[in-house]
């Protein structure tokens, strides 16, 4: 139960994504406006096709096809595997792949879900040498190795690239000290206890962005440059054959960099029927999802009274005594 004052800054309800008939709830949202003295504001349906940005990582799950795979342009599909880390962030940098018509993205959790794919993407984690170790319970590692070794793509980004290379230094974030990595990438990475914490935009024929949030450094790198910022002494992005990893969220985000980079994926992947759509637009992608949430506002919930509590909060609700008390 909320204290009086925290009590005091809730104004009403809207449930969230609700499957079935809403007028189903109808008796029980009459009955918490009874014991709470505060209205739901509006019930939101579940849309299914409603998916990029997930709102957080337990919108992200195991065996699930990211959104609805557009027909490829050319013959073949790519598939992809996306890691379902137990402490994922920043999963909407795999969404920006799912955007690509040909391209079906699916989220794994275990050796078999990887087994087919064309490439492995290992995304970025809160805690990233306690997911390595998941990694290797669950036989993933090897799994990501043995599909590197074989010459397919792999893309590490920021904890997730951090994994890929020969080993992490960490007495930050897990105090785990010197843990070995999958050796894929010749490169150390050492855990500061400062975050680094950037944007970047560069390029001129085909600008690039993107952001840091990490603790991990690279230390030592004796690998390509994939892509850098050219102000930085270290490499953004680094590459060994069809192995690629970077620090940077959002950069696949850059449509023509993701082109090019989904090219190159695929020949490697030995998928030469795969042909990458010239239009496809992520910011556009985007901005389509946030319409379609903004309809689904507009039609499932009284926004005029939310907006009316801009203007102040509403007379004084009343305070619940403890409903567990005897």
């Amino acid at each position: 139960m909320l204290e009086p004052d925290d009590q005091a800054l809730i104004s009403g309800f809207i449930v969230n994504k609700f499957r079935g008939d809403p007028a189903l709830l109808e008796p029980g949202l009459r009955q918490l406006q009874a014991m709470t003295g505060r209205p739901t504001y509006g019930v939101l349906p579940y849309a299914e096709e409603l998916w990029l940005d997930a709102e957080d990582s337990l919108s992200v799950v195991a065996h699930r096809v990211i959104g609805t795979p557009a027909p490829p342009r050319g013959d073949e599909w790519l598939r992809v595997a996306a890691v379902r880390l137990p402490r994922i962030s920043n999963s909407t940098d795999v969404e920006a792949l799912a955007c690509e018509p040909g391209v079906v993205v699916r989220w794994v959790a275990d050796p078999a879900g990887a087994a087919d794919a064309d490439l492995i993407v290992v995304p970025g984690s809160k805690a990233t040498v306690a997911d390595l170790s998941w990694l290797r319970e669950r036989g993933l590692a090897e799994a990501i190795v043995s599909h590197a070794r074989a010459g397919k793509p792999v893309l590490g980004i920021c904890g997730g690239f951090q994994m890929l290379c020969r080993r992490i230094d960490d007495a930050v974030e897990s105090g785990a000290g010197e843990v070995p990595g999958l050796g894929l990438l010749d490169a150390d990475i050492a855990f500061d206890p400062a975050k680094t914490l950037r944007r970047w935009r560069c390029g001129i024929d085909a600008p690039l962005g993107g952001y840091e949030i990490h603790h991990g450094r690279i230390a030592r790198c004796a690998e390509q440059t994939w892509f850098d910022a050219g102000t930085d002494p270290q490499p953004q992005g680094v590459v060994r054959g069809a192995i690629f990893g970077t620090h940077w969220h959002g950069v696949l985000d850059n449509d023509d960099f993701r082109r090019a980079w989904l090219t190159r994926v695929a020949d490697a992947a030995g998928r030469g029927g795969f042909v990458v759509d010239d239009d496809t637009n992520v910011a556009a992608r985007r901005d389509a999802q946030l319409d379609l949430a903004a309809d689904l506002l507009a039609a499932h919930l009284d926004v005029d009274a939310v907006l009316g509590l801009l203007h102040g909060p509403p007379p004084a609700r009343p305070h619940l005594a403890s409903l567990l008390r005897p």
